[in-house]
């Protein structure tokens, strides 16, 4: 599998650069993930994309930061991803950076610039993208083919430059209106809405994560009832535990409440000799030793073979 371009610095979609000489890549290199879209599985989501694999040989080629991605094999999706890439379908490659320093210096500016320079970064993944802020992050081909992309959302990615942006002036005002508030809004006023809505993302996962715990005891409780109640063996417990994370406390409470008692070996044998009773057409095929116990317990198959068998109705006891 070829290498692909990771990064360099040339004017991004988003309207910065970010300087290949300043990217830090010797921690990645102890981890070197590789992601799809930027999506970090958290909270044991099992919705959530996992990893697709890693990236190998990351090195800096001239301006361009390199490497070879390595997909999981074993993963389903990566599998499918990997195969995208190998047919050329999906091309590119985007890092995620975490910004150590910027620059206003002219002399780092490019024509079209909106936003300062990134002089000095972290690259913290490396991720698989169908659509990256780099036109030139492609992976490369034998015959240098590029393809067209388009800039799409850029909103969060504009907010975030604008507020770690310096300027004072029509940038306060953007920065204003994308929050909801009016353009004449202070700095003040700005840091409390960004302070709220910190707040209220925080406590969005902190409900999630109460709501996730509640629902994990309930769904136990639920398997243990079911255990005292011999509906399901201990040893399945984790199993059903299991399952309940999947389907949801309501529909494994209904799968419990259509349940029997468990049974046991005797329950079992038993059970298959009354299933077995119906396959006798007259009282002579019953084993010997199986009738009077077939008279005590199933007395209507028992008078049905004995009837099938000497013509004449059977008497109860």
């Amino acid at each position: 599998m070829g290498k692909v371009i990771i990064s360099n610095s040339s004017l991004n979609s988003y309207g910065f650069r970010v300087l290949t000489e300043g990217i830090d890549i010797s921690q990645y290199k102890r981890n070197p993930i590789l992601l799809w879209m930027h999506q970090r599985p958290v909270y044991g989501d099992r919705n959530q994309v996992l990893p697709l694999g890693r990236m190998d040989d990351i090195h800096i080629e001239g301006d361009n930061l390199v490497g070879t991605p390595v997909f999981d094999e074993k993963d389903e999706f990566a599998k499918q991803i990997k195969a995208k890439w190998d047919a050329g379908i999906i091309k590119m490659a985007s890092a995620g950076l975490e910004v150590i320093e910027k620059t206003n210096d002219p002399d780092k500016l490019l024509p079209g610039q909106r936003f300062e320079t990134v002089s000095k970064s972290k690259l913290v993944e490396v991720s698989i993208v169908d659509i990256g802020a780099n036109d030139d992050a492609l992976a490369l081909s034998k015959d240098g083919n590029m393809i067209c992309l388009s800039q799409g959302n850029i909103e969060q990615m504009e907010i975030l430059n604008l507020i770690n942006n310096n300027s004072k002036n029509i940038q306060m005002k953007q920065i204003a209106l994308k929050l909801g508030l009016p353009e004449s809004a202070t700095e003040q006023e700005i840091l409390a809405k960004i302070t709220s809505l910190q707040s209220e993302a925080n406590e969005a996962v902190n409900l999630r994560k109460e709501r996730d715990n509640q629902m994990q005891a309930a769904i136990e409780a639920e398997v243990n009832n079911a255990v005292s109640l011999r509906k399901i063996t201990a040893d399945k417990k984790q199993m059903f535990v299991e399952m309940g994370g999947k389907v949801g406390l309501a529909q494994l409470k209904e799968t419990f409440a259509l349940m029997g008692t468990a049974q046991g070996p005797s329950s079992v044998i038993n059970q298959q000799n009354q299933n077995k009773t119906g396959e006798y057409k007259t009282l002579s095929e019953v084993p010997a030793d199986q009738i009077a116990a077939l008279r005590e317990n199933d007395f209507n198959t028992y008078a049905r073979l004995y009837k099938a068998e000497y013509g004449i109705e059977a008497r109860e006891k």
